[in-house]
């Protein structure tokens, strides 16, 4: 108690019990005032981000479009990274037992499994896993098991180039000192690297034929508009189905709480006008 956060009421108990007794005052809790307190602060401070960033395709946008889409219907994974970030954010969770992630337990590779193995429970449910370049990698062939089991999970892969959560605490913490986090062809970036703005090299693997190979259907996204049409022809085929959206590479996640530091020591992110 009180480690990181001041704890106005501390309660330590077996969990169990605790929350026994706790939905009791829950059922007699006038809410109201509370509630009212928190629409304020969602309406000073709401979740946005910069649309208008040289034409370079957002994760957060594909995201509301893929929100848009399921309506909250989908069960969705999620991988680790920065991809994982922008989900809890972005994919409102309607119904228990729909989003699926390892939380800060940072195992890449959780979530293409995940999604196979709820696939495999819920057959006729649409089945989502959002992953990103660095994670798929974990554990890429287990695409051969979604074929032959005739699992129809779709993967929204969010390729940046980077394992981008690690390349943004280099960024934020390190002073811009990358290191081992770059996937593109050569060792460093030159986007990044150098800071001469050059393009980047193109990334490996190549998704698409990847998963064409395993008898996948394969898709590739870099435009605000191709992202719908993409995502609605995924969902209409009944095999697995990967789509890789070439993202742009220096997006970063707020607000984020720095290792160490509390809550009120928040990195809120650029502010948006």
């Amino acid at each position: 108690m009180h480690k990181n956060v001041k704890v106005d009421v501390p309660i330590v108990g077996d969990v169990r019990c605790v929350l026994i007794e706790l939905n009791k005052l829950v059922k007699r809790c006038d809410s109201a005032a509370w509630l009212t307190t928190i629409a304020s602060w969602k309406k000073k401070h709401p979740l946005t981000y910069h649309t208008k960033d040289g034409g370079r395709l957002k994760p957060q946008f594909v995201l509301e479009q893929l929100r848009a889409l399921t309506r909250g219907e989908a069960i969705i994974t999620t991988d680790v990274g920065q991809h994982q970030m922008w989900a809890a954010q972005y994919c409102k969770v309607v119904k228990p037992r729909t989003f699926l992630s390892s939380g800060g337990l940072g195992t890449m590779g959780y979530g293409f499994p995940a999604a196979i193995g709820a696939q495999a429970a819920f057959p006729k449910k649409l089945v989502v896993a959002i992953s990103g370049d660095g994670s798929f990698q974990m554990n890429i062939q287990e695409l051969t098991t979604a074929i032959n089991y005739d699992l129809p999970v779709k993967v929204l892969i969010f390729n940046n180039g980077y394992l981008g959560m690690v390349r943004q605490w280099q960024e934020l913490f390190y002073k811009g000192r990358y290191s081992s986090t770059c996937l593109a062809r050569n060792s460093s970036c030159p986007r990044i690297c150098d800071g001469k703005g050059k393009k980047c090299p193109p990334f490996v693997p190549d998704f698409v034929k990847v998963a064409e190979a395993y008898g996948a259907m394969g898709l590739r996204v870099r435009k605000d508009a191709e992202v719908v049409p993409a995502l609605k022809e995924a969902f209409k085929t009944r095999k697995p189905a990967v789509v890789e959206f070439i993202v742009a590479q220096e997006e970063n996640v707020f607000p984020m709480v720095p290792a160490g530091a509390t809550v009120k020591e928040m990195i809120k992110g650029v502010e948006l006008v």
